[in-house]
């Protein structure tokens, strides 16, 4: 394909992936289109539809395949009558692993338009950024099972902490504040005074990383006390990092007190660019709400403006972004979670609109 071509895997996925992820891709290609970009799709119907017919998520070479694409579109992933150790393991964590994507983004900005749940916070005092780290750590599917299924069952999961992954993260985060020039803060997420190995070690390789950036200001914190300090202080916030499990829970933190979950987005990035960056946004599947037409589609869109600006495409991104927000400024168009009575495609459309 010509430079100004992107070739773009769509996995809508699950419940509501499916509705979120068609509104997704509608309003990056108009983004796209002025820049006089073409996004061109092909669409991969994986997810537990697949898995009731055959057994397993995706196919066989569903690596190789989405390897022939420059990034990849992901709706959500999870079905209630399959485990969701199953369906994670099965199409979500393997592109992860598979692809070294192992900077996980989540942005986290308080719209105006918007009303978060914490008293007299206004718009924009929010706008912190969770990087986490995506392919070891406490994820890192290491372990087992003995006696399974007998009354004296023992179950063995082991984190795995290496210092080249550790470092890449951290380092990838400084480099983000760097790039922000917004509080210039990179915040550590720790737990070295329960997790005397894997977390002394994060510590000891976070202090080496930070040496290299003078012009960053830094603060460690335990995992309990930073969820405390997301509620009790967001705006205090700039660029946070935390490993695997850590940086999951504290996102879904971020994405409640910036007003929805249906906001949250985020970007699964291979910084070396030798694999494709999957972007997913961090809400799930939704079963209670799919086929209803009333899903949230903005975190999908917030998530399809960072795989613009991942492929290059900045001021396309910038487009869409600024369109998202002018959507909630307005406060006339918004699904349900924001209080409002619209559908999906009708705030699809108002985003196309103000594109």
């Amino acid at each position: 394909m010509d430079k100004n071509s992107y070739s773009i895997a769509l996995i809508p996925g699950d419940g509501i992936g499916t509705e979120v992820t068609a509104a997704a891709f509608e309003v990056a290609v108009k983004a796209a289109t002025t820049v006089g970009a073409t996004l061109v799709p092909t669409v991969y119907d994986w997810g537990t539809d697949y898995y009731f017919q055959h057994g397993v998520m995706v196919p066989a070479n569903a690596i190789e395949t989405l390897r022939g694409h420059e990034a990849i579109l992901l709706g959500a992933v999870g079905h209630p009558q399959v485990p969701d150790n199953v369906t994670l393991n099965g199409l979500l964590l393997p592109i992860r692993r598979r692809f070294d994507q192992f900077a996980n983004v989540r942005p986290a900005v308080l719209y105006r338009g918007v009303s978060s749940p914490l008293k007299g916070l206004k718009a924009g005092e929010i706008d912190m950024v969770v990087v986490r780290e995506n392919t070891e750590g406490e994820y890192a599917q290491i372990g087992g099972f003995v006696h399974e299924t007998h009354a004296q069952e023992v179950a063995i999961q082991t984190a795995v902490f290496t210092r080249h992954g550790v470092e890449r993260i951290i380092r990838f985060a400084f480099e983000l504040a760097t790039r922000r020039n917004k509080k210039n803060l990179v915040t550590s997420i720790t737990k070295s005074n329960a997790q005397g190995f894997s977390m002394v070690l994060w510590d000891r390789v976070f202090q080496s990383v930070a040496a290299e950036f003078p012009g960053i200001k830094t603060e460690s914190l335990l995992v309990d006390a930073a969820a405390m300090n997301f509620v009790r202080r967001p705006q205090t916030f700039d660029v946070v990092v935390a490993s695997n499990l850590f940086g999951d829970i504290l996102s879904d933190i971020s994405a409640i007190v910036t007003g929805s979950i249906g906001l949250a987005a985020s970007a699964n990035i291979d910084p070396t660019r030798r694999f494709p960056s999957m972007f997913e946004p961090v809400h799930g599947s939704a079963p209670d709400i799919a086929g209803k037409g009333i899903a949230n589609p903005l975190a999908a869109m917030v998530s399809a403006a960072m795989m613009l600006d991942h492929l290059g495409l900045s001021a396309a991104a910038q487009r869409l972004d600024a369109a998202i927000a002018g959507v909630l400024a307005d406060e006339t168009v918004r699904t349900p979670d924001l209080g409002g009575t619209s559908s999906t495609s009708e705030v699809a459309a108002a985003v196309l609109a103000r594109i």
